[in-house]
């Protein structure tokens, strides 16, 4: 994916007007009112907070449950590029009193800055603004069986940047507190929808200190080809922005690939893959790999780890040996998640022999079939 899909700029307030126009690209009816709407409340918030600054944003640009999914995808990606994109410029002081967001000051990179202009107009920077990212939304909820190549190659970014954005959500995962931490608005807002929207009861939140530890397991088998490509690249993506991550691949037997993805070239990445992973595209025995995961790495499960595995569920070995290893597995991690592409589907029933054995034994069960349910991991993650 080029450049030519986000261009963030150096001044928050011409950001602001171009991701209203990414969010107008993606459906949501937003004109001069909702952007100038947005900007006065950034004189109202402390931009520093950055649960503060979604919050707002989310409040003012998305009135109901599919705007808020659009503008929770459109969020992520596009400021989260818009931080590493002022790597490249030269540091500019901020203006007095104004702070920007810490997600868009990662490495201590300038971040942009609220235009201290007074009378601003919207309409005229959303003219000279660059075109934001904008692939379809027909792509973005598109089954990943159903790629070109061309589509691969265009949402590769798109994955990577996914996947940046689940890793700093997972990273700076919250616990509410009754009395002390900071301020959590959204959960304040919802509590006092009772009180017609006055702050009465306020809540607040701590940062949780451990950090969680992931393992990911992928089936590489062959009724797993269609997504494999994909689920890999994710995968790839997911454990170069969050390093406390374990990532094994199987098939007929379990093969750990952590040290395989550390390589900069994802192409020599797949290709290695490919070539050292026995049964890749072959047969499938979930039971017996989850089993060697228990036996060579179990140790290191506890408390503070979540295992991942991807998978259809379709397992050719011991069914009843699928479902002890799933049962030893939950029993000592802080969760188990399954992510099926067949439950992307609507007519999918769980109704296969590995599926039906390892469901008992798993918490999160969901779908990784596009781009919108790899995003939609991060707001499970996050609450483990």
């Amino acid at each position: 994916m080029t450049e030519e899909y986000i261009v963030p700029h150096t001044d928050l307030t011409a950001n602001i007007v171009t991701f209203c126009r990414l969010l107008r690209a993606h459906g949501l009816p937003l004109g001069p009112g909702e952007q100038s709407d947005v900007l006065r409340a950034m004189a109202m918030i402390e931009i520093g907070d950055h649960p503060q600054f979604r919050s707002a944003l989310r409040t003012l640009l998305a009135k109901d449950q599919p705007q808020q999914a659009v503008f929770d995808l459109c969020f992520d990606i596009f400021w989260h590029q818009a931080a590493e994109d002022q790597s490249t410029l030269p540091p500019e002081p901020p203006p007095p009193q104004q702070q920007a967001p810490p997600a868009m000051k990662a490495d201590k990179r300038q971040a942009p800055q609220l235009s201290p202009t007074a009378d601003h107009d919207p309409e005229a920077d959303e003219t000279s603004a660059a075109a934001a990212y904008s692939p379809t939304e027909s792509l973005v909820h598109k089954d990943f069986s159903g790629f070109t190549a061309n589509e691969l190659r265009e949402v590769v970014e798109i994955v990577n940047m996914i996947a940046r954005a689940l890793a700093n959500r997972v990273g700076r995962r919250r616990q509410r507190h009754a009395r002390r931490g900071r301020l959590d608005l959204r959960n304040t807002m919802r509590r006092n929808l009772r009180h017609g929207g006055e702050a009465l009861d306020l809540q607040y939140c701590n940062r949780k200190h451990q950090k969680l530890r992931l393992c990911l397991l992928m089936d590489v088998s062959q009724s797993m080809d269609l997504y494999s490509h994909m689920l890999v690249q994710f995968i790839y993506a997911f454990q170069n922005a969050y390093r406390n991550i374990e990532s094994f691949v199987f098939s007929t037997s379990l093969y750990q690939v952590t040290d395989l993805l550390k390589n900069h070239d994802f192409q020599a990445v797949l290709q290695a893959i490919s070539e050292q992973v026995p049964g890749w595209s072959g047969g499938t025995r979930i039971g017996a790999s989850l089993q060697s995961f228990i036996d060579d790495h179990g140790t290191s499960l506890d408390r503070r780890t979540v295992v991942l595995v991807m998978s259809d569920g379709w397992d050719t070995g011991d069914i009843d040996q699928l479902a002890k290893a799933m049962r030893t597995i939950q029993n000592r991690a802080a969760a188990v998640f399954w992510l099926n592409p067949l439950c992307g589907t609507t007519d999918y029933q769980p109704t296969c022999r590995g599926m039906e054995a390892a469901l008992p034994y798993i918490d999160v069960f969901a779908a990784a079939h596009n781009l919108d349910s790899l995003r939609a991991l991060g707001r499970r993650l996050a609450v483990v």
